[in-house]
């Protein structure tokens, strides 16, 4: 309906010359591009960019929008104004006209097909609140106006909200189902899987909460699936982490990456997961086949699986988990894994002393992993009982925070989430750093202040950068059976962290 690349590149700038440039850059990536006019700050730019695109049509499916602010975009003129906006983007060279619902009250379907032909009409609602109750009676209403195609947009409070939108797509042509807000985020990219005819990433400028950048949008929704220009499918694979937060983390990057080297019909999205009720019921509708688990769920999820690895079990913590036939969800942890990748390298575990920080669920995967690897394992909590708890369980022992700088460790390990992009801190002070190897689990800065007190003491340092890479590697082979190309996974890790140090740096 909208052509044969439903990613819609978002164009929205201040001046024409600007969004001229922007347009340009867009059609290098996709062949479907909304042109924001509401944006162009005055009438004066509007009708220079409209100049410029009639002398100049590309080939491509324009869609132009006017927004106005009560719609939520930044138009403040004149029903009529706003009207003459999209006649003169349609006389320009637009194939499509998104035309706001609060707009189409006065404005009749007739005078509407005469007004922007030859455009075709998208009708369009947009909820910035919330997800309506009764979004059939939506749909239903947008359809009576005698639009070509509808759009429905929606703020998702939940990823149940968002699976509730999605449904709406599902044997539609001429639907747009676009999920806004951080709980939508995934689902935008899962529209294009369930059928929406469109799923919209700007260019540069976000134009609604929750979108990904078009060069992001593209590389993910693309690589590797040659199954047409959007990429998904009903038959595409659906993998996942979840957690809370989850906006930080590089691991779709990662295992989409090794998704497009083994050229797998699969992809991976971050969920944000306040519950873990909230995402497990989005499972079965959105065909999820693994995820992974982070903060905070690791060790509630044992509870909520059908079966697991026992050793997932005896940890008491999950990371890894495959959906089976029926929609039973099968664990296991492969942190457990990636300590010992990261840690072996460095240290002969027999015979050592070991500190871990921490007693949540990857402080355990740690604390079994090091103490079957002939470790002594000390464990500090802030909170005492679960430090007590894990080391009845591991064979380890607990420590107080008092003995730790008067105690020498062959390592010590940090295993909570203090120091994490982009919050910064340090679990520990430097002059409690009484160790030859000091590893912090946390990737994301590559050296956290952590690491960076420990390398000031001259003490050897392990990045969590190694770890993240390991237990990555095991989930993906878990998942598809396949060697995974751990070596590009590590790489693009890497790249994305750099890029991230280089742009820190420039503030």
């Amino acid at each position: 309906m909208f052509g044969a690349n439903r990613i819609c590149g978002v164009v929205a700038a201040g001046t024409a010359l600007e969004m001229t440039r922007l347009l340009k850059r867009t059609l290098r990536q996709t062949s479907t591009a909304e042109l924001r006019l509401d944006y162009l700050r005055n009438p004066r730019e509007r009708a220079a960019f409209l100049a410029i695109l009639a002398k100049h049509t590309p080939r491509a499916t324009l869609i132009a929008t006017c927004r106005s602010h009560r719609g939520g975009g930044r138009f403040r003129g004149t029903a009529a104004a706003q009207r003459e906006a999209l006649r003169l983007a349609a006389r320009a060279g637009c194939e499509w006209c998104d035309v706001e619902v609060e707009a189409v009250r006065d404005w009749p379907a007739a005078q509407r097909l005469r007004d922007l032909r030859p455009a075709r009409v998208l009708v369009s609602f947009h909820d910035f609140r919330r997800t309506p109750p009764n979004l059939s009676a939506v749909a239903l209403r947008l359809e009576r106006s005698g639009a070509d195609a509808i759009k429905i947009a929606a703020e998702c409070r939940s990823i149940q909200d968002a699976v509730r939108l999605l449904k709406l797509a599902r044997g539609r042509k001429n639907r747009v189902i676009v999920p806004m807000g951080e709980m939508g985020q995934a689902a935008r990219v899962l529209a294009l899987r369930e059928g929406s005819a469109l799923a919209y990433a700007p260019i540069e400028t976000p134009t609604a909460p929750g979108q990904t950048s078009l060069q992001e949008f593209t590389r993910m929704v693309r690589a590797g699936r040659p199954s047409g220009a959007s990429g998904l499918t009903r038959q595409t694979r659906v993998y996942a982490v979840i957690g809370d937060p989850v906006a930080h983390s590089l691991s779709p990057l990662m295992q989409n990456t090794a998704f497009a080297l083994r050229h797998q019909n699969a992809i991976y999205l971050a969920f944000r997961a306040i519950t873990l009720r909230d995402f497990l019921g989005a499972v079965g509708p959105l065909g999820i086949s693994g995820f992974s688990v982070t903060l905070p769920h690791k060790e509630e999820m044992l509870r909520r699986l059908d079966d697991c690895d026992p050793l997932a079990r005896e940890i008491g913590a999950v990371n890894t988990v495959v959906v089976r036939s029926g929609g039973r969800l099968y664990g296991y942890n492969t942190d457990y894994v990636g300590v010992l990748r990261a840690l072996e390298r460095r240290v002969r575990l027999a015979g050592s002393c070991v500190l871990l920080l921490g007693a949540g669920g990857a402080a355990r995967a740690a604390a079994f992993a090091l103490a079957r690897g002939g470790a002594a394992v000390s464990i500090w909590s802030r909170r005492p009982e679960r430090a007590h708890s894990l080391a009845r369980a591991a064979g380890a022992e607990a420590i107080e925070r008092g003995r730790i700088g008067k105690q020498h460790f062959d390592a010590i390990v940090n295993c909570t989430p203090v120091g994490l992009h982009p919050h910064g801190g340090s679990p520990l002070r430097a002059a409690e750093l009484n160790c030859r190897i000091v590893m912090d689990m946390i990737y994301r800065p590559r050296e956290t202040e952590l690491l960076r007190a420990a390398r000031r003491r001259g003490i050897e340092t392990i990045s969590g950068v190694d770890m993240f890479v390991a237990q990555g590697v095991a989930q993906w082979e878990i998942w598809t059976g396949l060697r995974a190309p751990e070596a590009a996974m590590r790489r693009v890790v890497n790249q994305a962290l750099r890029q991230e140090e280089r742009k820190l740096a420039r503030r």
